[in-house]
């Protein structure tokens, strides 16, 4: 399949999980994951009408984001991948949504940021719905008053929250967990779901699904 035939795809299956679930039609955006593919080959994506792009580190997106964006204004760019505290500068000026909030450092760099660049990035705080200690993310306990500390004592405004479950198991828990967890913290958006568990994920109410290589190919 070329990649448009593929994205296509996608949006079909997001459009009858939407019909599924009964929400309404357009209620789940996709973020299209383009992390290690260069610009000629996001280009087909843009063409065929998406908007929405996710990318893991900030120096990749450096590299190939700032034209793209120059031709395409309308261009939504997310950071999906973990951020370090000496990248808020450069996260701040380039995404325009920041899916890793995930320790108080981070998130007062960022506030600084934000400040000192007069540019707001919307925000997502990363939950470790497994508890697993090779990822990043605030542990679920934790979460609701982490986002407190954000709004409360940093003047951030928290969007969502986002996970990735597990490779092994069922996600189902883990999507119903960060439901339960941004209806305790005051949240509305929940980005979760991948190229292989995005359609559970609309089930468990996912505002935003994050799919790379269902679209763009193996990397």
């Amino acid at each position: 399949m070329e990649l448009q035939e593929r994205l296509n795809d996608v949006r079909s299956r997001i459009a009858a999980g939407e019909r599924a679930a009964r929400r309404p039609a357009g209620s789940v955006r996709l973020v299209a994951v383009s992390k290690t593919f260069e610009a000629q080959a996001i280009r087909p994506a843009i063409e065929a009408g998406q908007r929405t792009f996710g990318e893991n580190r900030v120096q990749e997106s450096q590299g190939k984001w700032p034209a793209l964006k120059a031709e395409h204004p309308d261009i939504e760019l997310h950071l999906i991948g973990p951020l370090q505290s000496n990248k808020a500068a450069d996260a701040v000026a380039l995404f325009d949504v920041i899916e890793t909030v995930d320790r108080e450092k981070i998130a007062r760099a960022l506030a600084e940021e934000m400040q000192r660049q007069d540019r707001r990035p919307r925000l997502y705080v990363q939950v470790n719905t497994g508890l697993e200690p090779q990822k990043a993310g605030i542990a679920p306990d934790d979460t609701p008053a982490f986002v407190s500390l954000c709004r409360d004592k940093l003047g951030l405004s928290i969007e969502g929250l986002m996970c990735i479950p597990p490779a092994e198991g069922n996600p189902g828990p883990h999507f119903a967990l960060l439901a339960k967890l941004a209806s305790k913290s005051g949240v509305e958006k929940l980005s979760m779901g991948m190229s292989g568990d995005y359609e559970t994920a609309i089930a468990f109410g996912a505002t935003s699904v994050r799919v790379g290589s269902a679209i763009f190919g193996a990397r």
